[in-house]
């Protein structure tokens, strides 16, 4: 199963190996059709949408649970992740293959994934194949195959995913940890993936509590779009959904509060896996919905989107100071990061890299950016919005997250339009606020070789 909490390291090793072409400029307002939905919310508190399409005999259904990484119980990263791979385990009902036999056997797909602040399962079908799906997604909401057996294997599953995408990755360890030292208090800092150790400390008992916490009606956002009768969908919701009971209990919600950044901070770390010197640098940023992420996002595409951008001309190409590079506006529900991350080139060191990288952020700061800039960063954002809402997955998972992420179905249909809306003079007041003058967080992740002693500085090997 994949989690989007790993996605980082996908994107930032291939943005300087698989560069986008240079977008052509395009008018500064596209006009996009808006998704007509429909919306009933079941007397157990399901919340359903829904877009009848068509266009191609096939139907996404997405089952959206409020529930992320942020919201592993205590000592256990990594669980809301090691849940998803359970939710595939059946039940009295569900063979351990069901969604397999009822979507890739017959030329569909099926899949989930974890994040901060949701986990997503997804299929697509053909659509003589809604009503298994939506009786099978209704089946594992409802009760699962909850025993030792498929909890010690799936946990066997989950720790072979952080061999694999932390533990032999040069840099895993890089990402997780410039993660956990950006976050005082916000269970943010817990990555996803979690660890060996505090997924070998789970109990079965501890994962049966999180599915009838979390994994109840009244936690779910069901979104099915495609090729359907709405009658036909409204009565098999109703009888397979709706028989669900909604807990008497209240779903406990994430109430902590990230403080300010009082001072900056600094964190060297060693690794005998680094073959080069990498260096993060990390800024508190807002909730995805605040008003000032879309200036962000675009900030993102414009410091670090192909190799025409700022830092990649300037640091790669230019100076070759680092062989890679990214920013990236990391917006989640509650709060996010912006993030500068560099692995250097042969030979450089760390100090003349951050005083290459603050020149670069410190220009940006004073000038802000060109309205070229901007113009080729709407143009690539928007592309590869338009191109998802191409597909009948591509629609249902943009709806979802307008309904959960941004607690707003409609900004599946204005938000697009709230960022092409942004100027240059609101990306340079977004960075201002939130990096210039800002405390910082620099975690420099440095090869065994190097280590000598750094004052004033956390060191951990």
């Amino acid at each position: 199963m994949y989690s989007s909490s790993f996605a980082w390291a996908a994107i930032f090793f291939a943005v300087t190996l698989f560069p986008a072409a240079a977008a052509e400029p395009t008018p500064a307002a596209v006009r996009i059709p808006p998704i007509q939905f429909q919306h009933e919310t079941l007397p157990n508190g399901l919340e359903v949408y829904s877009v009848e399409d068509h266009s191609s005999p096939t139907v996404a259904v997405q089952v959206w649970y409020h529930v992320g990484a942020k919201d592993d119980p205590s000592g256990r990263s990594g669980f809301a992740h090691l849940f998803e791979h359970m939710m595939f385990k059946g039940n009295e009902h569900l063979k351990e293959d069901t969604f397999d036999d009822l979507t890739e056997n017959i030329g569909g797909e099926n899949n989930a994934y974890t994040a901060e602040d949701v986990t997503v399962y997804h299929e697509v079908v053909p659509s003589n194949y809604l009503n298994p799906i939506l009786w099978a997604e209704a089946e594992r909401m409802s009760s699962l195959a909850l025993n030792e057996a498929n909890f010690d294997s799936e946990r066997d599953v989950v720790k072979e995913e952080y061999r694999q995408r932390i533990a032999a990755n040069p840099y895993g360890e890089f990402y997780l940890d410039t993660i956990k030292s950006s976050y005082a208090v916000h269970p943010y800092k817990r990555p996803g993936i979690g660890s060996i150790e505090e997924l070998n400390a789970s109990t079965l008992p501890e994962v049966k509590a999180f599915h009838s916490t979390f994994y109840r009606p009244d936690n779910a956002t069901l979104v099915v779009v495609g090729d359907f009768q709405p009658n036909e969908l409204h009565d098999w919701v109703g009888e397979y959904f709706g028989a669900i009971k909604k807990p008497l209990e209240k779903i406990p919600r994430v109430t902590a509060k990230e403080p300010p950044r009082e001072a900056d901070k600094e964190v060297v770390e060693y690794s005998p896996k680094a073959p080069l010197p990498a260096i993060a640098v990390t800024y508190l940023a807002p909730s995805i919905r605040s008003d000032d992420a879309p200036a962000l996002q675009l900030a993102d595409e414009i410091l670090s989107g192909g190799d025409s951008s700022r830092l990649y001309q300037s640091l790669v190409y230019r100076q070759q100071i680092a062989q890679q590079v990214s920013f990236s506006s990391d917006l989640q529900e509650d709060l996010g990061l912006l993030t500068v991350r560099m692995i250097l080139a042969t030979g450089k060191k760390p100090a003349e890299a951050l005083k290459a990288l603050n020149e670069q952020i410190d220009k940006v700061l004073k000038e802000g950016v060109t309205e070229a800039e901007l113009t080729k960063a709407k143009n690539r954002f928007l592309t590869g919005k338009l191109l998802e809402l191409e597909t009948n997955n591509g629609k249902a998972s943009a709806l979802g997250e307008a309904a959960v992420i941004y607690n707003d179905p409609e900004h599946v249909n204005t938000g697009l339009a709230r960022l092409q809306a942004v100027t240059a003079a609101q990306v340079k007041a977004a960075l201002d606020q939130y990096i210039g003058g800002k405390k910082k967080v620099q975690i420099e992740y440095l090869p065994e070789a190097m280590k000598t002693a750094t004052p004033n500085k956390e060191k951990k090997s």
